[in-house]
């Protein structure tokens, strides 16, 4: 209850970079991007490429993602359909609800990013670039007073979350979030480190430990700070599920657990 779990797949940066990479590989259009940078802060765009390219093969292997749903206050009874059918399998499923604050100092000590996916084509990624061109001729002279390391961190960022949070367009239902955590490019000494097998497969997980006992940088997404409400999804057993749910809430310090466990009767169909 006190952690969040993140796991690597490279299959999840695949689609970005595909189509990233497209983009780049015109060299029209890659002499477009690199002029307006360069119109602001000479060789700084070859310079983030570059440096993009030299962390690609640890970005595509060891780009950790814990992946979370956005939820709509209408979803608070039952959760959402399609996300009960998704995940799970055949075993009883529950969701958890949370609400993070827009910055956080806790975020921050664990160096992880938390970036809304966007559910894009080639075309409109290639549009989204371009629009980024025309920002950064419009807003050159503000540019120009960004120290060069920054400017340059920037543009490598936007990089690795073009490629880390872009999915296909057929995803879209999912109003995915992505909390990205890269330990050897910002490795944080608050993350956990553990071999897990999941699926039958082991492979390494970092926990992100929500707990101000932890640290005291965490308290803001301490867990029984951010926790809203617990959604046990359709099962035979509710009320033993609702009862030890209710019992580890109140070991966190949930304010009123019982108050903040339901029971989805929403019904799922083979």
């Amino acid at each position: 209850m006190r952690n969040t779990t993140c796991m690597s797949d490279y299959r999840e940066v695949q689609h970005g970079f595909e189509l990233l990479n497209k983009f780049f590989s015109d060299e029209s259009k890659k002499k477009t991007f690199i002029a307006a940078l360069d119109a602001c802060s000479p060789n700084s765009a070859e310079e983030a490429i570059n440096l993009f390219n030299q962390w690609w093969n640890d970005t595509q292997f060891n780009t950790y993602i814990a992946s979370v749903s956005e939820h709509d206050d209408r979803e608070d009874l039952f959760g959402r359909l399609s996300m009960w059918r998704a995940f799970g399998g055949f075993t009883t499923r529950v969701a958890i609800v949370f609400s993070v604050p827009w910055f956080s100092a806790g975020a921050l000590a664990l160096n992880v990013t938390l970036n809304p996916v966007a559910y894009l084509n080639e075309a409109e990624v290639h549009a989204e670039i371009n629009n980024v061109i025309r920002n950064i001729r419009e807003n050159c002279d503000f540019l120009r007073s960004i120290e060069r390391p920054h400017l340059v961190g920037s543009v490598f960022n936007m990089f690795v979350a073009g490629v880390t949070c872009v999915k296909h367009k057929g995803f879209h239902e999912e109003r995915e979030w992505r909390v990205l955590y890269a330990p050897n490019r910002e490795p944080s000494p608050l993350m956990e480190r553990s071999i897990e097998t999941i699926g039958g497969v082991p492979q390494i997980v970092y926990k992100a430990p929500l707990d101000r006992n932890v640290s005291q940088d965490l308290a803001d997404i301490e867990m029984s700070r951010i926790f809203d409400r617990l959604i046990i999804g359709p099962s035979p057993y509710p009320w033993a599920m609702y009862q030890a749910f209710v019992a580890a809430l109140d070991e966190i310090e949930v304010p009123e657990a019982s108050k903040r466990v339901f029971v989805s009767d929403i019904p799922i169909r083979a």
